[in-house]
């Protein structure tokens, strides 16, 4: 654990620093990093040791209430802030929560206005699905060397700009395996191979809450079967009570309040004089 302030000049202890990051990449130790944004999501990761986390920007208010140590990188939408003006004021604003970076699938110029201003930049390349519609859909992206060698030219204008780390998605793993290996960059794979320095999946499908997940998803567990089962035993629940109450049966005497005798007949005789 690391001893850092944060942006908001507080003292914090963190999981991993940047630093601890490149060193891991130089290593050749993969970290793994979660998205977390409700309170069980952010309190699980900490206490199962998860090294890195992603939260929606709308979120990172909540995150140290719930978290206090896990790196956490804040998500800022691509149609939810404007200006390069609007992003940093942003990125300020989830910094002083207590988030640790913030990750944009903005342009390049977005990146280093950021970098510029001291703002630890995660950048998103490969399948970006905002930006699915230029590259034909929802796809692998980097199947051809001449895709691959494209992708690498952004992956060093990326680290041009002054990104600390990419979040790399659906990239052929070959590919991913060969530009990992030659960019100073954090690569952040999602369904990108083994090949990257941070293993990366969302809570919801590495958990099994999602009913249809994509192809890259490995499930860990069966939550969305544990929440039909909890749906269910609340409908049983409600339905048993319904049937109590129109019977007559609820509430039991050991659940209510009672008058002694005296006082019962206290108010009989007063109650019609009112």
């Amino acid at each position: 654990m690391k001893r850092i302030y944060t942006a908001a000049a507080q003292p914090a202890e963190r999981s991993v620093t940047i630093p601890c990051m490149r060193q891991a990449k130089a290593e050749g130790r993969k970290l793994v990093q979660v998205t977390a944004n409700t309170p069980d999501e952010l309190r699980a990761a900490e206490e199962t040791g998860i090294d890195m986390m992603i939260c929606d920007a709308a979120n990172a208010d909540a995150v140290r209430r719930h978290n206090r140590t896990t790196f956490c990188t804040a998500a800022i939408k691509m149609t939810e802030v404007a200006t390069s003006d609007d992003i940093l004021r942003e990125a300020l604003r989830v910094l002083n929560a207590g988030v640790d970076a913030v990750i944009t699938p903005r342009s390049f110029h977005v990146v280093e206005a950021l970098a510029r201003e001291g703002v630890p930049v995660m950048g998103h390349l490969g399948l970006v699905p905002r930006k699915s519609i230029s590259i034909g859909g929802l796809r692998a992206v980097g199947k051809t060397a001449e895709e691959a060698l494209e992708l690498y030219r952004d992956y060093k204008r990326l680290e041009s700009a002054g990104a600390f780390a990419v979040e790399s998605e659906i990239i052929a793993a070959q590919a991913m395996a060969e530009i990992a290996k030659r960019t100073s960059l954090i690569c952040v794979s999602l369904g990108s191979g083994s090949g990257g320095d941070v293993h990366f999946l969302f809570q919801t499908d590495l958990v099994g809450e999602t009913e249809s997940p994509p192809r890259h998803v490995q499930a860990f567990g069966e939550l969305a079967e544990l929440h039909r089962q909890v749906y269910e035993a609340r409908k049983d629940a409600l339905t048993r009570f319904r049937d109590a109450a129109r019977a007559g049966t609820f509430p039991r005497d050991e659940v209510t309040s009672f008058m002694a005798d005296m006082e019962h007949e206290r108010l009989l005789e007063e109650i019609d004089r009112i």
